[in-house]
């Protein structure tokens, strides 16, 4: 059960791994394509963010939010290819802040088919989101092994 959890992990990962190694590769000054896709997206975001709330969102360099995505993603996947929790909790607030900001099919009309194309993504990152939350409450939910109590000799006498 130890090696297949393991591989388990490992496939599920690979996903985050191979996009922060692909990100951080493209990375160069300026944040690379991942920076040049995700400003848009966020500068949409904050404009909702403050028209609905009334809540200023505070001004960040694109670039230095997609070198923390690269960490999250790359930190939190190596850790949760050995099972931490906090390995899971990190690709957990990864996949919480950019999957609304990335994947915005509410932006769109239901019409088009770059809506259903951003609604597939979301439901599938909600579906990595749901398996990391799934990790969690089983980790926490199995009792740790406590070493076995030697019951007290009885003296005769």
């Amino acid at each position: 059960m130890g090696f297949t959890s393991f591989v388990g992990r490992v496939l599920f990962v690979s996903v985050f791994i191979v996009s922060a190694w692909q990100e951080f590769n493209e990375f160069g000054v300026d944040g690379g394509t991942a920076a040049k896709a995700f400003e848009p997206k966020y500068n949409v975001f904050t404009k909702h963010v403050t028209s609905y709330t009334g809540v200023e969102v505070p001004d960040v360099e694109i670039k230095h939010l997609v070198a923390a995505a690269i960490a999250l993603k790359g930190i939190g996947g190596i850790l949760f290819i050995f099972g931490s929790s906090f390995g899971a909790y990190l690709l957990l607030i990864h996949l919480a802040f950019t999957t609304p900001i990335l994947y915005d099919f509410y932006n769109y009309d239901i019409e088009k088919p770059q809506c259903v194309q951003l609604f597939i993504k979301f439901t599938q990152n909600l579906a990595l989101f749901g398996a990391l939350l799934f990790f969690l409450g089983m980790k926490n939910s199995v009792p740790r092994r406590q070493p076995k109590k030697k019951a007290p000799k009885t003296k005769m006498g």
